[in-house]
């Protein structure tokens, strides 16, 4: 009898969706190695991005809603997996069990905070696709919180699988002057507020991410910011190791992965005092609210090594191999 296959929805590969890819493209590395006793294959438009040891299966597509609602019921039809794991939203249709990453509940708590269109899509979908799942993951505490509180989630269905940061995230290069934002250019994340610390604190402000708010991108410029979108990750992590601090002044966050990448670079970082970032940051980096966000910002700068000696250990904390392994047990669990 052959092994069991698991396949995990990876269409957000070579998507620049941030968080969400990052999250899809280090568990497909992570899982063969986990998941002795196990296939794996991964549904993409980009298979030449999939990593070795996972299977990759091409399904192009132009309309998102035909690829859920048709496309990929078809081909799970067509491939009968034991298993399918899918992030934020299930198919209408689906012939086999199922897996649920859900990454934040945004788009309930604060429905400001995402387009209208996005919101509604998001509300009807994610809902019932928590309930329909045979298991669900979250990426932190708070996401489960969230998922208990929002939709009457029983505790014991969710699992909580922390991202973590790449390997390639790491010292080096010579700290600079300039202050970082990382993370998709948009309200939630309150860019206007790092330009107006980065403006209290004489520094430059270098921002890179998608550019999903072209509004906020055009004030940014003019408030001198140097916004430069979505870069490679070797330039990403230049850019942790050189900055002279990362800031995060988030609205609501799942996880806040720029935090755990920054630490592991062991660039000091000021945030917002967000439930899922303190998660990630514990007690190693600093936290301020809106009214003194800048004021923080400068004093971290006057005294910046003890934070990156305790950004270096936090970051120890976060592991894909983990991460891999807690996704592994709720196959299993999903799979008996």
């Amino acid at each position: 009898m052959s092994d069991p296959l698991v396949i995990i929805d990876a269409d957000v590969l070579g998507r620049h969706r941030t968080g969400d890819e990052t999250y899809v493209r280090e568990l497909l590395r992570a899982l063969p190695a986990a998941g002795d006793g196990l296939r794996f294959a991964a549904i993409t438009r980009h298979p030449e991005l999939v990593p070795e040891g996972i299977e990759p299966i091409a399904l192009p597509t132009r309309v998102q809603e035909l690829r859920m609602a048709v496309r990929v019921p078809l081909l799970l039809r067509r491939l009968r997996p034991a298993l399918a794991h899918f992030v934020h939203s299930l198919p209408l249709l689906l012939p086999c069990p199922a897996v649920l990453t859900v990454q934040d509940l945004s788009f309930e708590r604060d429905r400001s905070l995402m387009g209208a269109r996005e919101t509604a899509i998001f509300r009807f979908v994610v809902p019932r696709s928590v309930h329909r799942a045979r298991r669900v993951l979250a990426i932190s505490q708070r996401t489960k919180d969230d998922l208990v509180d929002l939709y009457d989630t029983a505790p014991e269905k969710i699992v909580v699988t922390p991202l973590a940061h790449d390997s390639a995230f790491r010292p080096g290069g010579t700290r600079g002057d300039y202050l970082l934002l990382s993370g998709s250019v948009e309200e939630r994340k309150d860019p206007l507020l790092a330009a107006e610390a980065a403006r209290v604190a004489g520094r430059r402000l270098v921002v890179v991410g998608p550019e999903r708010d072209a509004s906020l991108v055009a004030e940014l410029r003019r408030r001198g910011a140097d916004v430069r979108g979505f870069v490679s990750q070797d330039e990403l992590v230049r850019l942790y190791q050189e900055a002279a601090a990362l800031l995060f002044p988030t609205r609501y966050e799942g996880f806040g992965l720029p935090v755990a990448e920054a630490m592991a670079c062991g660039t000091p970082v000021v945030a917002t005092d967000d439930p899922a970032v303190r998660e990630v940051g514990a007690e190693a980096i600093a936290y301020a609210g809106r009214d003194s966000f800048a004021q923080t910002v400068v004093r971290v700068l006057a005294d910046p090594e003890p934070w990156s000696h305790a950004g270096l250990e936090r970051a120890q904390v976060f592991s894909w191999d983990r991460t891999a392994a807690l996704t592994v047990e709720v196959y299993r669990q999903a799979l008996a």
